[in-house]
Order: structure tokens, then sequence, then C-alpha cells
């Protein structure tokens, strides 16, 4: 077998994320594939690279010297990508590659693009770290993606970041005729008797929530589902989820503060220069600033910290 580009990644990303299980996903892979993967590399190179722990995966020796040579190559291997890329698109016009986690500033985002004859092409994604190792790679010019409280992403080298809001505190959807929806904030205790549903897929979601909900001295029944399950099991009184504080409500689904807001992200746009952050970010803070202005419990708790 002779070593490729794609081995070194494999390589980088166990050692990044110290974990099978996390590289086979940030690699979109399964992970008895690079385990697999992962043997053949091993052999090739004369000895283990990883030592495999209950915790996750460590360099060995071998491994350290290995990786000090790949991450070089690697990081050339994305830069010549991303130059290919961008030159083959020059001739198409100026479209603009965006990864982003789900969020209701994005319509509001991609008109302002227009408007400066930038053409958006969307790449959606649960994982912001998936979508920054996309950027890293050259496969996107721009993402616009959330850090769960507590749960730090793993930003590659090389990327420019910018803060868009340092806390967004996390609200609550609940049915409309659930009693703690009489109330413009809940109490966590108020929905000790509910099922709560989490999207696990979401980097930093189920710990964060789970902190949260321990730290308040419950224990509920939770299920698992995406954002759209939520909306409709919400809707139905199945089930109450977090929520993104410029969610709207509708006719069988209120969204209410959480008492003291134990929980909220940081949302940030990334990019690999300052001038592309600079050419994006305005029209970003502009639709943010339109979504948040328009839901009323969000509007209330801006106007509450003096935003």
């Amino acid at each position: 077998m002779e070593l490729e580009v794609r081995h070194l990644r494999a390589l980088c990303a166990i050692a990044d994320t110290g974990s099978l299980h996390r590289a086979a996903r940030q690699l979109g892979v399964a992970q008895p594939s690079l385990s697999t993967q992962l043997k053949r590399i091993e052999q090739e190179l004369g000895g283990p690279l990883f030592l495999r722990e209950r915790t996750g995966c460590r360099p060995t020796p071998l491994g350290r010297i290995v990786l000090g040579r790949a991450r070089p190559l690697v990081a050339e291997m994305r830069a010549l990508v991303a130059e290919a890329r961008a030159a083959a698109t020059d001739d198409d016009g100026p479209q603009l590659r965006i990864g982003s986690t789900a969020s209701r500033a994005l319509a509001g985002w991609l008109r302002r693009l227009r408007a400066r004859q930038r053409e958006p092409v969307l790449q959606m994604d649960v994982s912001p770290n998936a979508l920054l190792r996309m950027l890293a790679d050259g496969r996107l010019d721009v993402a616009y993606v959330h850090e769960v409280e507590g749960c730090p992403l793993r930003v590659p080298e090389g990327l420019a970041l910018r803060v868009l809001v340092e806390r967004e505190p996390q609200f609550v959807s609940l049915p409309a005729d659930h009693p703690a929806a009489a109330h413009t904030e809940v109490q966590l205790s108020d929905l000790a008797e509910d099922r709560w549903m989490i999207d696990p897929t979401v980097d930093g979601e189920w710990d964060a929530v789970h902190r949260m909900l321990r730290a308040a001295g419950l224990n509920p029944r939770v299920l698992h589902g995406d954002y759209h399950t939520a909306a409709s099991l919400v809707s139905t009184g199945e089930v109450v989820t977090v929520c993104q504080p410029t969610c709207q409500p509708g006719p069988a689904m209120a969204v209410r503060r959480i008492q003291g807001d134990p929980l909220g992200v940081r949302l940030m746009l990334a990019a690999r220069t300052e001038g592309e952050l600079d050419s994006v970010f305005p029209g970003l803070w502009e639709a943010y600033s339109e979504v948040a202005r328009e839901a009323p419990g969000y509007r209330e708790w801006l106007d509450r910290v003096g935003v």
C-alpha cells in the first residue's frame, strides 16, 4: 500500500480528536473502515502510531514523528486545492461557498449577498466542526457556526474567526397549552415531568443540555431527534426542546426564555482570510439583527441587557 494524502489526513484527524469515533465522524466515514485503514497504515510504516486506551487514542513516539511530517503536507495540499478551486470558479462569476448550521438569519444574509453580486452556494450541516474542516480543506469559502458553551470547537490552524454574538442564550420551545407557557420565562423545574428531545448529532448539544438539566437536579426522559422532528412533536404536545431565541412561535408552540439563561452558544463566522470576513460579515450582522428583533421574547431579552 502506498501512502496518500487521505491517509495522512486520517492520521491528523485521529490525533486532533483523540478518538477513532470522533475522527470517523469528522472525516465522514464509518469507524470500522477508519480502524481498518489505520491498521494498514501502521503495517506500511512498521509500527503502531497510536495507543488505544479507554479514554481515546494518543500518538506513540513513532506517531508523533509521522504527524510532524504529515501536518505540513496536509496543509500544503489543502492550500493547493483551495487555490485551484478559487481559480476554477473565477470564470463562472464570483460564487461564494457558504457553510452554515441552522439559523433564521440565513435568508436575509443570502439576500444581501445577492444584492452585492455575490452568488451564494449553501452547504448545511448540523456539525460546526465538520463545516470548519470543509473550510480548511478548501471546500467552503466561509462558515457560519455556533459553539455550545462548555464544548469548544476544534478549529483547524490557519482559519480566521470573527465573533458575531459572544453569548446567545438558548430558549425552550414547548406546547402552547403547557402550564409553563403562561409565563414569559420558565423555570427548568416546571419542565421536570416533560420529555425532552435532543439532537445528539449537533456538536456539544447532548453534553450541554444534560449538564444544564443535572445542574437543575432534573433527570427527565430524553428522546433523540433533529430540529424538524422536535418542532413537530412540540406542537403535538409530546416533547419540549432547547431552541434558538430567534425561533418563531406558532399556534401550537410557544418559545420562552429559560430563567437564569443557563445555556448559551457563541456565534462565529470563519474564513481563510480576514479580507473574506470583511466582505461578508456586515451582511450577516444585519440579517441576524433583523431576525433577533422579530422574535418577541428575544427582543425583550436584548432590551433588558441593553444590546
